[in-house]
């Protein structure tokens, strides 16, 4: 679908981490043996960081660790035709100090798989950018 400009609005960043905040599920993009991989996550924000919580081993664990990923989130109403995308990407990192994890596990982060979910891995919102469709 091509877009004119009166049915798409770029997002400013406050704007995009508004909507962020609104949704539970994001998709992490991350490298996995030099190949890109895509991942649904549950996430929050906290700050200007994103934070994910995962299993420790698991892929995006071990690809996440000092690496630069890529993060997703939207929402669309199909029948209205309209919503929107954010994008970020940013550094990523494993949290592993105990004053740090403490204080990320009490966020209102609910894991979308019940197993194990005990690592956390952050992103920063280095580059973040947003458009609102309504048509």
């Amino acid at each position: 679908m091509k877009l004119d400009s009166t049915c798409s609005q770029t997002l400013s960043r406050l704007e995009c981490g508004e909507l962020l905040s609104s949704v539970p599920i994001g998709r992490i993009v991350f490298t996995d043996r030099a190949l890109p991989a895509v991942q649904p996550v549950a996430f929050c924000l906290d700050g200007t960081e994103i934070v994910i919580r995962t299993t420790a081993g698991s892929k995006l664990a071990t690809a996440a660790i000092d690496a630069v990923v890529a993060f997703e989130a939207d929402d669309f109403d199909a029948a209205m035709r309209s919503g929107w995308s954010v994008t970020v990407v940013g550094h990523a990192r494993a949290v592993h100090a105990p004053k740090e994890v403490a204080r990320l596990s009490r966020l209102p982060l609910i894991p979308w798989m019940p197993d194990g979910r005990d690592h956390f891995i952050t992103v920063r919102t280095d580059q973040m950018a947003g458009i609102r469709v309504c048509c």
